[in-house]
């Protein structure tokens, strides 16, 4: 199993996750947030494309998440994922595409890999986070979230690789020039997690088989790389150079589990 990113922040998501098993192999997209054409490139940058993916997973209708999803799973006839609310806000429910609709806490199986979506409190219809597993090794992903919930910790305990929403740094969101409306929706309990919050969501975990963790969605106007991992590296007792960085233009390499 291994996972890597095409990009990570407000101008756009896309982790690409891949489970081999003997001679097949599973790929699934995990958000799609940049056009058809971004998002082709990127995937040849890793060396996969649009057509080997098996299916689309969706955690909400925000453009930097839903992007070219629909497009590319009509013209590709690929299975999209998201929950029901999710599906209403985009208007999947009426699209012409391969709907399939997920329930928080309800695992599903597409091919090699078990994806089990969980509930996450965030600004927008039905938001849904993932748990990707190939029977062996387990990715949590967390971003776009406000708040953490007992129900968080639980379901990302025990994973062997974690992608985590470092949005901003509380100084400099307070400093920016942002109006103070933008300012209170993104730090508030609906809305992203600040670098000391990801930080005690991380503390919280039982970390035991954890060997990736990367800080990712971080604001390109509110954050920098070094402050996200100062605070992860706290916790983990690791050097800050340690901690991977998902950006907006290269997203991460390939890491394996």
């Amino acid at each position: 199993m291994r996972f890597a990113s095409l990009g990570s922040g407000s101008e756009g998501n896309a982790l690409l996750v891949e489970a081999q098993c003997g001679a097949t192999t599973t790929r699934v997209l995990l958000d799609c947030g940049f056009s058809a054409k971004e998002v082709e490139r990127r995937l040849t940058r890793l060396g996969a494309g649009v057509e080997g993916l098996d299916a689309i997973l969706i955690t909400h209708e925000h453009s930097d998440h839903i992007g070219s999803a629909l497009t590319l799973a009509r013209k590709w006839s690929i299975p999209l994922y998201m929950s029901w609310g999710t599906a209403r806000a985009v208007g999947a429910d009426e699209a012409d595409v391969d709907l399939q609709v997920l329930w928080g806490d309800e695992a599903v199986a597409i091919g090699d890999l078990s994806i089990l979506p969980y509930t996450v409190p965030h600004d927008a219809r039905e938001p849904l986070q993932y748990v990707l597993s190939n029977g062996a090794s387990r990715l949590g992903v967390l971003t776009d979230v406000g708040t953490s919930t007992p129900h968080i910790s639980a379901v990302l305990s025990g994973c062997d690789a974690l992608v985590l929403e470092c949005n901003h740094d509380v100084r400099m969101l307070a400093g920016s020039r942002y109006p103070q409306s933008l300012k209170a929706r993104i730090g508030g309990n609906h809305g992203h997690l600040n670098n000391e919050a990801a930080a005690e969501i991380l503390a919280s975990l039982d970390r035991s088989r954890l060997r990736h963790l990367v800080a990712a969605h971080l604001s390109q106007q509110n954050n920098t790389p070094e402050l996200a991992q100062a605070a992860i590296a706290g916790v983990l007792g690791a050097a800050p150079t340690e901690v991977v960085v998902a950006s907006q233009d290269e997203g991460f390499a390939w890491l394996s589990l």
